[in-house]
């Protein structure tokens, strides 16, 4: 589980990449601030380029951090299960539920509409995405991790008069 280590991106693939930045819109690109996504949102160059924003890290795992399912849940089957299987309050070990993840990334996330960016590119990280992609299906948590979010992937949504509409979701260019 790689939540809040600032480990670097693999940008090797530079194909992909390309493909990437010709298939998103001239629009103003935010990141997270772990270099993952930094680096990742350099890549597309973008014109405009946003400061980088620490509430769209990903989930902070807190004792989990770079650690194995397996090797988490030998020590504490029923918190990890608990975790994965009826996510919401469960947080591990000095780290964040659900929930809290959930609620930073809303936040983050109305301030950038309150900006009236008409477009933007977020790079952030699969349970940021999936925060987003929970809130737009108005759907439980259980049936966002259902969805797979790939490196270098778009999932697109809209939000226009009060509304969410889902577009793409793990679309790789």
């Amino acid at each position: 589980m790689v939540g809040w280590s600032d480990l670097p991106a693999d940008l090797s693939d530079t194909a992909a990449i390309a493909r990437l930045r010709d298939y998103l819109p001239d629009a103003p690109v935010v990141s997270s601030d772990l270099i993952r996504a930094t680096a990742t949102a350099d890549a597309l160059s973008p014109s405009l380029r946003l400061p980088h924003n620490p509430a769209l890290r990903e989930i902070n795992f807190g004792d989990w951090e770079l650690r194995s399912f397996a090797d988490v849940e030998a020590e504490d089957p029923a918190t990890i299960r608990a975790y994965w299987e009826t996510p919401g309050h469960v947080a591990p070990p000095r780290g964040e539920s659900w929930n809290m993840v959930r609620q930073r990334v809303d936040d983050a996330i109305d301030n950038y509409l309150r900006e009236n960016h008409a477009d933007l590119i977020i790079v952030a990280h699969f349970g940021v995405i999936l925060t987003q992609v929970q809130r737009a299906l108005g759907i439980g948590a259980y049936a966002a991790f259902s969805h797979k979010i790939h490196n270098l992937s778009v999932t697109d949504m809209t939000y226009d008069d009060g509304r969410w509409t889902m577009g793409a979701i793990n679309h790789r260019p």
